[in-house]
């Protein structure tokens, strides 16, 4: 949920029926369950702010204490000026407070919870606050963070000045998209996620359009075999292979047939032809020197899905390939070089789309086809981008995001950081084009081809290279079609 999200989700409970009091109590409780289930008894800075995430951590601080916790609280201000229900629970804590920022704060606590601000922070911490994130940054303490790190944007991830890292982080209802995006996510630690006594009716009401991957949102549609499927009902990809970078397109026909493709080609000039031979002995191969040749190749609707890109190099000929075959209305993915080589005139990219497509861009690639949108919050760009190229786009990354040109997006966080090895997009590229070739629809195909991807990856484990992503599928396509639905 953004922001605002939960902001109206808290309203909605109070409408129904739920005192904002409670919500606190059962928020504070929350944290408080977390910390003694992860620790034994041990002195704790309970450290609260001037708001409602101050008010959860007077409870947490309260109930830590009656449970024999050795609990030390600093507030940023004098309990006095305390308003609505944080002042009602920070009355209960009969224990001294100390000032925020006081000499020798930190002396004998090897645990701090950040209670400071949450999620709805908007500006750069400074003064005393700041200082004590510094400080516990500094010194490297176990931190539980109240609903996100202090310093943490709830929407965007970004570090508003200072934000130190959290060994947990105890969040209310939903997980804000600032959990899941850098460089927020390496800071939040462990998740937990609490249930606070909102409704979940509420959802009903607010109807987010963003979620964080998983099968659930794609598996009832993933295009499992069935037993009267044959090669030709399983789809045919098509994916332009170059006469110098032959590994790439080679390391995306493999993904493809194994994630499913019925067929796979790879359709390359005539000189590069005994390289792609030399390779797997299942993939197709079909003469291909350039745009017109390609587009002649479009027209059997058989081969009902392309790809262009992985190793094509930034060339004319290059972008007339991304152009040709998204002309041909076929289910199409652009990644790699065929996104730089367009990125000179974008207009006429996204003009040309005819069918279903996904753009695959990574950081720089998406900078240059729409640069107007690279100083934006990764989820709102790539929204910006979806919807001006009428795509569906992969924003990867880490923390990759995927969105559809009707607002919906999924951030994906299963990727390991193993993926950080030449090939691994080459791999995804074809994983998605080997889905759409199955009939997948393009935002269904996009998410579970990255969670496919980053699972995957996971299970391989280190040492990972690219050529190990497409051999783990099998393992992890059994568990996904055995898992509990």
């Amino acid at each position: 949920m953004t922001v605002a999200e939960m902001a109206a989700a808290d309203s909605f409970a109070v409408r129904a029926g739920v005192p904002g009091e409670r919500l606190m109590a059962a928020a504070g409780a929350g944290v408080a369950q977390a910390v003694a289930g992860r620790w034994p008894p041990r002195p704790v800075l309970v450290l609260c702010g001037p708001g409602n995430n101050g008010g959860d951590g007077w409870v947490a601080a309260r109930l830590l204490a009656e449970r024999g916790w050795p609990v030390a609280v600093a507030s940023t201000v004098e309990r006095a000026v305390l308003k609505g229900d944080a002042a009602l629970h920070a009355a209960r804590w009969t224990g001294p407070v100390a000032q925020l920022g006081a000499v020798g704060l930190f002396e004998g606590a090897p645990l701090a919870i950040d209670a400071l601000f949450g999620a709805g922070l908007s500006r750069p911490l400074d003064g005393a606050a700041r200082g004590t994130i510094e400080e516990i940054a500094r010194r490297k303490l176990d931190c539980v963070a109240v609903d996100i790190p202090s310093g943490v944007h709830g929407d965007t991830g970004a570090v508003l000045g200072a934000a130190a890292p959290a060994v947990l982080t105890v969040t209310f209802f939903r997980r804000k998209t600032g959990h899941l995006l850098l460089p927020g996510r390496a800071l939040m630690g462990e998740i937990a996620v609490i249930d606070i006594g909102i409704p979940a009716a509420a959802l009903d009401e607010i109807r987010p359009c963003q979620f964080v991957n998983a099968p659930v949102l794609w598996r009832d549609r993933f295009p499992w075999p069935g037993p009267g499927d044959h090669k030709y009902t399983r789809g045919h990809a098509t994916i332009y292979g170059s006469s110098v970078m032959t590994g790439a397109a080679r390391l995306a026909a493999r993904a493809a047939r194994r994630v499913g493709a019925g067929m796979v080609t790879i359709a390359a000039p005539a000189v590069a032809l005994p390289i792609y031979a030399a390779g797997d002995p299942g993939v197709l191969l079909q003469p291909m020197d350039n745009a017109v040749a390609l587009a002649a190749l479009l027209i059997d609707r058989r081969r009902n899905a392309v790809l262009v890109g992985p190793g094509a190099g930034l060339s004319e000929g290059t972008r007339a390939m991304a152009i040709s075959a998204l002309r041909a209305g076929r289910a199409a993915v652009l990644d790699a070089d065929a996104l730089g080589a367009c990125a000179t005139d974008p207009v006429k990219l996204f003009a040309a789309i005819a069918g279903p497509t996904i753009l695959t861009p990574h950081g720089g690639e998406f900078a240059r086809l729409f640069p107007d949108l690279a100083d934006r919050d990764k989820l709102t760009r790539t929204r910006a981008a979806a919807a001006r190229s009428g795509a569906v786009v992969v924003a990867k990354g880490w923390d990759t995001v995927i969105a559809a040109p009707d607002g919906r997006a999924v951030i994906n966080n299963n990727a390991p950081p193993t993926l950080a090895t030449a090939g691994s997009g080459d791999v995804l590229a074809g994983l998605i084009v080997g889905l759409l070739a199955q009939g997948m629809n393009a935002f269904d195909a996009a998410c579970a081809g990255c969670w496919l991807h980053g699972a995957a990856a996971a299970a391989f484990g280190p040492g990972l290279i690219a050529e190990d992503i497409a051999e783990k599928l099998p393992g992890v396509l059994t568990q996904l079609a055995t898992a509990d639905r």
